[in-house]
Parts: C-alpha cells; structure tokens; sequence
C-alpha cells in the first residue's frame, strides 16, 4: 500500500467532495475530511485491498459522517435549508423552489438520491460517482439520468 500521505494527495479531494455532498458546508466537509484521514490512519493494517483506496476512504468517511449526524442530530435538519448551487442540472428544476427540490431529491430512492446530491451539491464528476459506488461512469450516468427524468415527471404531476 502507498504511504497515507501520497493517498491524502491522490485522495483527499473526492473525500471532501464526498462529504461536501452531503453536508453541503465546506468547513464541516473539510473538518470530516480530516477524521476521515485520521481514521483510515489508525485502520489502515485492516486495509486489504479489495476494493479501490477511493472506496475505502468514502466507505470510512460514510460511517465519520453518521457518527457527527447522531453526535449533532440538529446538523441533518439545517442541511435541508442551504442553497442550491448553479449548474447545468440545477438549470432543469431552476422553477422549483428550493425546498420543493430538495423534498423531491430527499423522495428519490437510493441509490438515485445519493448520485443526484454527489453530482449537483458535491459537484462530482460522473467517474468519481461510480468509484465512490465501485461502479462504472456509465453506471453513474445512467442512475443520474434516470433521477432526473423522475424528477422532470414528479414537476410535470
């Protein structure tokens, strides 16, 4: 296995975008960022490579990041009332209030839910998606596309 600061180097970026997904608060996202690391450090003999590092590190950022929600159960309840940021897929639903989105994001079914918050919130490209899922881009493309025709029919109802 490669030294924890070359995988911090190589690494660091898709676990913050990961956390900044769902956290949407780049201070928080950074500071679970840094646990995130702090962890795999102390975890690292259990690495057995069996999955990509990427994989490990957001699989650990995932339990970091449960264990703040339930240290800071107020922290879930704010992430719904931060604003959407600008892009393309934003673009689509841009009539919808920000509220109304994100009620209908929230309605989605995983794994959809988590692809549509990793490419609009967390600004993740659609390769990053499918290694933090250990799925392929295509795979990720095609789960996001077929989110946001759901969401395209759930406006139209």
């Amino acid at each position: 296995m490669q030294s924890m600061e070359e995988i911090y180097q190589q690494h660091a970026k898709t676990v913050f975008r990961f956390l900044l997904s769902h956290t949407r608060d780049a201070d928080l996202a950074e500071e679970l960022t840094q646990e995130t690391f702090y962890q795999a450090i102390r975890t690292s003999d259990r690495f057995d490579e069996s999955c990509k590092v990427s994989t490990w590190l957001c699989a650990i950022a995932s339990r970091v990041l449960l264990t703040y929600r339930r240290k800071h159960p107020e922290s879930a309840e704010l992430e719904e009332e931060t604003a959407l940021t600008a892009s393309a897929e934003s673009e689509a639903v841009s009539s919808l209030s920000r509220m109304e989105l994100i009620r209908l994001l929230h309605a989605l079914p995983e794994p959809a839910k988590e692809v549509m918050y990793l490419r609009v919130f967390g600004g993740l490209s659609f390769a990053e998606i499918g290694e933090v899922h250990g799925k392929s881009e295509n795979w990720a493309r095609v789960t996001f596309y077929r989110a946001k025709e759901k969401l395209r029919k759930d406006v139209a109802e």
